[in-house]
């Protein structure tokens, strides 16, 4: 069965509180490659989203290397 709670969708209303960026910002890191990029929520659709875990992955990442 499918455990709903350990994957959770962030849009882009969700990330500035979490990583501390603008959306400009995020966008712009996307551009450059250093931002995961968002998949699409459905099939030809406008909204898209980040899995909350790609994210934490990436902020645990860019910790690391400011060691």
């Amino acid at each position: 069965m499918y455990d709903t709670k350990t994957v959770r969708t962030l849009r882009m209303k969700d990330l500035p509180s979490k990583v501390g960026f603008q959306p400009s910002t995020i966008y712009g890191l996307i551009a450059q490659g250093k931002f995961p990029k968002p998949y699409k929520l459905t099939p030809g659709g406008r909204a898209a989203g980040w899995q909350e875990a790609v994210i934490d992955a990436w902020i645990t990442k860019c910790l690391g290397d400011q060691s």
